[in-house]
């Protein structure tokens, strides 16, 4: 009993220990798209900044990577967001901001082949030192941040509310939020918990 209690006490010292997100601010509701003018490598070869990819109904920025088990669980999901998006006049970027994994799963080389074999709408960068991820407060994959037609932020969160399991969605948030800026309406439910893989940020 003693030894089962020690190595309890001993895991939550450990977890209180790890704030892997410690200093990181999620990006609030109705702020401006941070860090619109940075370049960012996409797959096609060419520079891109989310400035240059907004449409007329706004930006949706996925933060998203190559193997994490729940981006798999919502590759279809986010294939059909993107080509939703664009279909309805928002830009559509999917960002790669894992440099922790970037010699590895998440190298460049590599996000042009999952490119190639998945086929997001829109573009899919590769976001150095995770400066995009730092300035929206990002900390999983998949996360979704989505601007309206002024440029702030209506939306941020999962896609829907069964990340895990499609068959079991009830409430689709992403595209309920997209319909709500489509229509010129108040998004409803505009912050949810995003749930997924930590974006492995470079250690300093």
């Amino acid at each position: 009993m003693k030894t089962i209690l020690y190595t309890a006490i001993a895991a939550s010292a450990l977890l209180l220990s790890f704030r892997p997100f410690e200093g990181i601010t999620s990006l609030e509701i109705g702020k401006s798209l941070p860090k619109m003018e940075i370049k960012l490598s996409d797959v096609s070869g060419k520079s891109v900044s989310l400035g240059e990819a907004v449409g007329k109904s706004g930006l949706l920025v996925i933060f998203s990577c190559n193997t994490c088990p729940f981006v798999i669980k919502n590759e279809s999901r986010i294939k059909e967001m993107t080509a939703y998006a664009l279909k309805n006049g928002f830009g559509s970027v999917v960002i790669n901001s894992n440099e922790g994994q970037r010699d590895s799963d998440d190298s460049f080389e590599a996000m042009k082949k999952y490119h190639e074999q998945k086929q997001f709408s829109g573009f899919y960068l590769l976001d150095k030192n995770s400066e995009l991820a730092n300035a929206f407060g990002a900390t999983h994959t998949p996360e979704i941040y989505l601007f309206g037609k002024t440029g702030t932020l209506v939306y941020k969160g999962a896609i829907d509310d069964s990340p895990r399991d499609e068959s079991t969605v009830k409430e689709h948030f992403l595209k309920d939020a997209m319909d709500a800026v489509i229509k010129g309406e108040t998004v409803k439910t505009n912050s949810t918990k995003s749930v997924g893989c930590t974006i492995k940020r470079k250690e300093s």
